[in-house]
């Protein structure tokens, strides 16, 4: 795997396919969500969040306006319109010396779009969390 893993990840959003998640991410990452109060710890449970995310915001409509990287930290900008509400949002990923991601923080605009994604997360999550593991 390539040191920097955004290429693999902008692959997998272009394909809406979060299948090949697990490689990119560290055992230890942490995902800070927009929505919930404290930070998710562990692959399992950001591959979940990650998961629901690429079939919540993932549509025709999604794409990266801005990308600003340095060392291993990046920031990446996105828009994507959902149910007529035009979401604005940011993906900020740290990766390690391997190229796979430690922390993960997404950072979502305006409040109505919050109070979407976070209907939509949830009722998604629960549906991921319900299903017999492989």
């Amino acid at each position: 795997m390539s040191n920097n893993p955004l290429k693999r990840w902008h692959q997998l959003v272009r394909e809406r396919d979060a299948r090949g998640v697990d490689e990119l991410l560290a055992d230890e990452v942490i995902f800070h969500s927009p929505v919930v109060h404290t930070p998710q710890v562990g692959k399992a449970l950001t591959r979940m969040y990650l998961m629901a995310a690429v079939q919540v915001l993932a549509n025709p409509t999604f794409r990266y306006v801005r990308e600003v990287v340095e060392g291993r930290d990046a920031m990446l900008e996105f828009e994507v319109q959902i149910d007529n509400v035009k979401l604005n949002g940011v993906d900020m990923i740290r990766w390690n010396d391997e190229g796979q991601i430690v922390d993960f923080k997404v950072m979502v605009r305006p409040l109505k779009a919050i109070h979407m994604l976070q209907e939509k997360m949830a009722a998604l999550l629960q549906a991921i969390a319900a299903k017999p593991a492989p």
